[in-house]
């Protein structure tokens, strides 16, 4: 066992930064007996939450682990001042350190991604696609406005002009990927703001194939035409050719607007390439700075020259002031992302996909599109006689910690569901490797093979209760235990 948990220490290092683990152990020791003096319940909260995740198969797609040196930029006195505006153009006095880590995050986002331009403000990945909205909005809609009226700005409007722009900014379109199909709630749905905002269609996959098509997303674009056209997903396993939706995008004039949050990591590492990279086809494509990218919890805005001053103006325009503390991790993350060792833990992501998939299918498991070519694998339960919530719990019970999530065409609708989400950004950090995969996809099909719904009085499957069969959560986290000892959380650091 020494041995092993030697040798995947080893990889692990090869993927994740490199920290000292006495001056971190000692950094968290001396915050958390501060922290304790002054709240001692938060202080156990935080020491608990590393102990459950060290002790858990974290499968969650949209979950990682960030580096100590990450973590604790977040907790400094950066955090105290305000800065509202962007560098060197700031509406507070005294701002020339956060002008500093600013300007340094811009630059590494600007360097690994090749964009033109980039904005880090934004506090989430919400946060980001309501600045590329309305950036998108201001660029397209007002300022061709404030031409007709020969102003500058929209102060500067008759009433009558800003009422006809405010109706003119309420009512227009966009096209993205369906929920069900992998699309996410930010993408103009009504229970978001954004589907408030815009008059929204949805493009869905092939119902044999289950994968995106191209050419019935390009037939509803020339009908539908929207003004913005979204690529992106949350729960998609494949990749998306983003050349193509440029394609379809200027054949319409629509503004081409990618979410990479989930799969950023790849693209910064360069698994996604080509065509698939995002980046050069977009005029907007927004991020989230953690999951595969492995940040602080944030979100960023990477743009073409033409949308930046818009893009810019995040805030006050739908932003408040920028959380400096926060710039900083992201500058310290998208440095980390910068060194070689991050195209490796990418690549690994996306073999160690690979391998969970393999693994499930060989188990007889079926998973939506019938494999994976990026970070996340769908897993239809169904075949189970299981829906998507009941298969979560039972997998968390037994110590693998994944989501529910909607498949395509989901007759369990998006709160029970029929599928759950699988991603592997988390266990390539703690240096888990293609054997690894194929085990915790053992472990996946004997829980979910060993559940049974529990049956409602009327005979009816009740979609949440469930029952595992006797000792079988046990034996799992028992089993996947064995796995995490040998992949070791952040090696070297301990409370005490």
């Amino acid at each position: 066992m020494t041995q092993t948990r030697t040798r995947s220490t080893e990889i692990a290092n090869a993927f994740a930064p490199p920290f000292d683990g006495q001056a971190a152990s000692a950094a968290y020791r001396s915050a958390l007996q501060v922290i304790g003096a002054a709240e001692p319940r938060v202080a156990d909260a935080i020491r608990a939450e590393l102990a459950d995740q060290r002790a858990s198969l974290k499968l969650i797609a949209s979950e990682n682990y960030a580096s100590p040196a990450v973590l604790l930029t977040m907790g400094t006195w950066l955090s105290d001042k305000y800065a509202e505006g962007t560098v060197g153009h700031r509406f507070y006095a005294a701002c020339q350190n956060i002008d500093a880590v600013e300007r340094l995050a811009v630059d590494h986002a600007r360097a690994l991604f090749g964009a033109p331009h980039a904005y880090v403000q934004p506090h989430s990945g919400i946060d980001a696609n309501l600045v590329a909205f309305w950036a998108i909005l201001a660029q397209r809609i007002e300022s061709p406005a404030l031409a007709r009226a020969s102003v500058k700005h929209v102060n500067d409007l008759s009433d009558a002009d800003w009422a006809a722009l405010r109706s003119a900014l309420g009512n227009q379109r966009m096209l993205g990927m369906a929920l069900d199909a992998g699309g996410h709630l930010t993408h103009g749905f009504r229970p978001n703001i954004s589907g408030k905002m815009f008059h929204q269609s949805s493009y869905g996959t092939d119902a044999h194939t289950e994968l995106l098509d191209y050419a019935e997303v390009r037939r509803m674009a020339r009908e539908f035409k929207p003004l913005i056209l979204i690529a992106g997903y949350s729960a998609y396993p494949r990749k998306v050719n983003f050349a193509v939706m440029r394609e379809i995008a200027d054949e319409v004039g629509a503004t081409l607007m990618v979410d990479m949050a989930h799969f950023a990591g790849l693209v910064a590492g360069k698994v996604f390439t080509g065509d698939f990279d995002p980046v050069p086809f977009a005029h907007v494509t927004t991020t989230t700075t953690h999951k595969s990218l492995r940040g602080p919890r944030g979100g960023m805005v990477l743009c073409q020259p033409e949308f930046a001053d818009a893009v810019d103006r995040g805030c006050p325009m739908v932003l408040g002031g920028p959380l400096g503390q926060v710039m900083a991790a992201k500058a310290v993350a998208l440095a980390e992302a910068r060194q070689p060792e991050f195209a490796t833990y990418a690549t690994a992501i996306a073999d160690n996909a690979h391998s969970l998939a393999d693994g499930l299918m060989r188990h007889g498991a079926r998973l939506v599109t019938g494999g994976t070519d990026n970070h996340l694998v769908l897993l239809d339960v169904t075949s189970f006689g299981l829906t998507g919530r009941q298969a979560e719990s039972a997998l968390v019970e037994s110590g693998i910690v994944t989501n529910r999530n909607a498949i395509p065409r989901d007759p369990n609708g998006a709160w029970y569901t029929s599928g759950v989400r699988l991603g592997t950004p988390a266990l390539t950090s703690r240096g888990f490797g293609a054997d690894d995969m194929d085990r915790v996809a053992t472990l996946i099909v004997e829980v979910l093979g060993d559940t049974r719904p529990t049956v409602t009085a009327d005979g009816s499957n009740s979609k949440a209760k469930y029952a595992l069969g006797e000792g079988r959560a046990a034996r799992t986290r028992s089993a996947a235990l064995e796995l995490l000892d040998a992949h070791p959380l952040y090696p070297g650091l301990d409370l005490g």
